[in-house]
């Protein structure tokens, strides 16, 4: 979720939203527009491109109206404005105007660095929009959208929405709206398996979960059913690797509690549970082999190979046959 600094005034003079997820720009625009409305319902709101702000354009925005009316100024992608007109926001950032509140939305990184720099050393209201592309920061986000909607899901319930819908936050969050709406009392897994079992059942980690628990043909009707729904080849190798590894380390560490164990590792509690049961049978070799044919996965996928889809099921039945390892040995 988007992360705010100490001084989290929505109508503070300027605003910077710094990161690459779009619903978490996009939140963080809206937060400020409905502060400025409930202070004053008629506050006009521009909201403009680099092309839109050129040199001279944000200083006739921000000068004194007849009416003195509250007024919000929002610039997207600031990281791509012109010399000249950063050079204006610059000076306005030194110097903002009463009733005016200006939103930055910047991409963060090298680009239009100076500009971020100084609307930081200005004293800048800061959220950060951060693009999630570990899985990890997905869930934290599911649970958070819970909590903001003051309502209790399970750990399970959580991964399998993430699991089912994947890396979409605008879809992620529509789903929770959803559950929501619809669902009273704690929202768990069986809930979320009624309202996304199609959806699951393409998802990266039930490829993942059926191949490092040996049940090599619903691993390999999971992974079909994925790609023939779109599921990207690249998300697909991740989740192997992350189910691979989480064997691995399980299968190293000492024995203790799940909490404890959770701590260590940096898994949660119920995830230790999981991977306990999805380590019978596998050996250390197994897990070396299963580490190999992923990281083969992964380049065929991005392009060491010339079939993808064809890398995959190598790699979905390699695995799964390093699961039953100690059977063999």
């Amino acid at each position: 979720m988007a992360r705010k600094n100490a001084s989290d005034d929505p109508l503070a003079p300027v605003t910077l939203a710094v990161g690459q997820e779009e619903l978490l720009l996009d939140r963080a625009v809206r937060e400020v527009v409905a502060a400025a409305k409930a202070a004053d319902a008629d506050t006009d709101v521009r909201d403009l491109t680099p092309d839109q702000l050129q040199p001279g354009t944000l200083a006739e925005l921000v000068s004194p109206s007849l009416f003195a009316e509250r007024k919000v100024v929002v610039v997207r992608n600031a990281q791509d404005l012109s010399a000249d007109t950063v050079k204006d926001v610059k000076a306005y950032l030194s110097s903002p105007a009463e009733e005016i509140t200006l939103v930055l939305l910047h991409a963060g990184g090298a680009k239009g660095k100076g500009l971020l720099d100084a609307a930081r050393k200005a004293g800048a209201r800061e959220v950060a929009c951060p693009k999630m592309t570990k899985p990890a920061d997905r869930l934290a986000f599911v649970r958070g959208e819970f909590r903001t909607a003051g309502r209790s899901a399970t750990p399970e319930a959580c991964q399998a929405l993430v699991d089912a819908i994947g890396s979409d936050l605008r879809e992620l969050a529509s789903a929770v709206t959803q559950l929501v709406a619809d669902v009273e009392g704690t929202i768990d897994e069986a809930v979320v398996g009624r309202y996304y079992t199609g959806r699951a059942e393409a998802s990266s980690f039930t490829v993942a979960d059926r191949a490092v628990e040996g049940r090599t043909a619903e691993a390999l009707e999971a992974l079909r059913w994925s790609l023939s729904t779109g599921v990207a080849p690249v998300l697909i190798t991740s989740a192997l690797a992350q189910g691979v590894r989480a064997i691995g380390k399980l299968s190293s560490a000492r024995g203790g509690r799940p909490a404890d164990l959770a701590r260590e590792l940096g898994m949660p509690p119920w995830k230790i549970d999981r991977v306990r049961q999805q380590m019978r049978g596998w050996t250390p070799d197994g897990v070396a082999v299963a580490l190999r044919a992923v990281a083969e996965a992964d380049a065929g996928v991005k392009g060491g190979g010339g079939d993808p889809e064809y890398a995959l099921e190598k790699a979905v039945v390699t695995i799964a046959r390093a699961a039953r390892s100690r059977g063999r040995a």
